[in-house]
């Protein structure tokens, strides 16, 4: 079993002074509960008494638990109003009241606290949408080192590069541009004052870029090809153009549902990500937030929060924002069979070949 003190001590390594907050997110009419959804919020009770237990040693405190009502969708604002413990709060001012913030929620936050982190010199925070209880025996209890190590290893081969070559299991293939952008890492390491991002997923092990969005006058993107998606066994193909789905191919359900999607509200069809997952103990279950550390993976909607330019403003409305993974790691149905790496000079560095990891 997951030693949770240890992980927290690791991953945070909290100090005296802070202000820990768990937050979690509770259903409403419109979201009802679930089971899994009620088994996370026992989940952040639990954990915040294991920081409560640091917090005693340490000298730092441990407030109560956050709660309010949930979004609806992945990556929305925030409502204005929570409770902490007994007492109604401004959801915004509670979270600037924290150093750090664990997030298991329904929805994931991971946007909004990424701007909170961007704006506040001394805040940081974990996102752990969809995490459940089993994770503590998968991805939560992976070898962290090894998890950074294996990050760092594929930033130092996407720094500086213009392009990433995909070729997937079905033989269709997608260029992402990774001109005018950085790589950043999702490492699982979060101690207070870290440089960079201060915003991980929990569990961890991802190296990531947003591609280039075409912001730049007279710049277009390079981001082009058809990827392959497939839900519900059915085949749908994305064609992209500049950056964005441009047509939706499929004779069924799902490819109905995606054409309609992206034409309700454009900004959804935004290329948002292109990853590479590296966590060993990652499982393949149906759950986003563990399903990508496991291989492969891109998004689509907002990029704002992972250093791009399409945010809340760029939807039609607030309840049209997303962002959303699609996974190709062992255990989904499409692989990537080859990625490659491509530099200014030419130079081609495969992080995947012959649907393997080389790094």
């Amino acid at each position: 079993m997951l030693d949770v003190k240890k992980l927290l001590l690791d991953v945070f390594d909290p100090q005296p002074g802070e202000v820990v907050t768990f937050a979690v997110d509770l259903p409403s009419d419109d979201v009802p509960d679930h089971e899994g959804w009620l088994a996370r919020r026992a989940m952040a009770e639990r954990w915040r008494g294991a920081m409560a237990e640091i917090a005693s040693e340490r000298n730092f405190k441990v407030r109560p638990i956050l709660n309010f009502e949930a979004s609806g969708a992945n990556n929305a604002d925030l409502p204005a109003k929570g409770r902490l413990g007994e007492d109604d709060v401004d959801l915004l001012d509670a979270l600037k009241a924290s150093t750090l913030v664990i997030a298991m929620t329904e929805f994931s936050a991971t946007a909004p606290l990424a701007n909170l982190a961007d704006a506040e010199d001394d805040f940081r925070a974990a996102s752990m949408p969809g995490v459940q209880e089993r994770m503590e025996g998968t991805a939560l209890a992976a070898d962290y080192s090894r998890v950074a190590a294996r990050c760092k290893a594929i930033y130092d081969i996407m720094d500086g590069s213009v392009l990433c070559d995909v070729l997937f299991s079905t033989g269709h293939r997608c260029w992402f541009d990774l001109r005018h952008r950085e790589a950043e890492m999702d490492d699982g390491f979060l101690p207070r004052g870290k440089e960079g991002d201060r915003i991980i997923n929990l569990p961890s092990g991802e190296t990531y870029s947003v591609p280039y969005e075409g912001e730049f006058e007279a710049v277009p993107s390079w981001t082009a090809g058809t990827i392959p998606v497939v839900e519900d066994e059915e085949l749908v193909l994305f064609h992209v153009v500049a950056n964005t789905v441009v047509i939706v191919e499929g004779e069924g359900p799902v490819a109905e549902r995606y054409a309609a999607f992206f034409d309700a509200d454009p900004a959804r069809a935004n290329i948002a990500e292109v990853a590479f997952g590296v966590n060993d103990m990652a499982e393949v279950t149906g759950e986003v937030i563990e399903d990508e550390k496991a291989g492969f993976h891109w998004a689509f909607g907002r990029s704002d929060h992972l250093g791009g330019v399409v945010g809340v403003e760029d939807f039609e409305n607030p309840d049209s924002v997303v962002h959303q993974d699609i996974v190709y790691a062992k255990g989904n149905p499409v692989q990537v069979e080859r990625a490659v790496i491509i530099h200014p000079d030419g130079r081609q560095v495969a992080v995947i070949d012959e649907a393997e990891y080389k790094i």
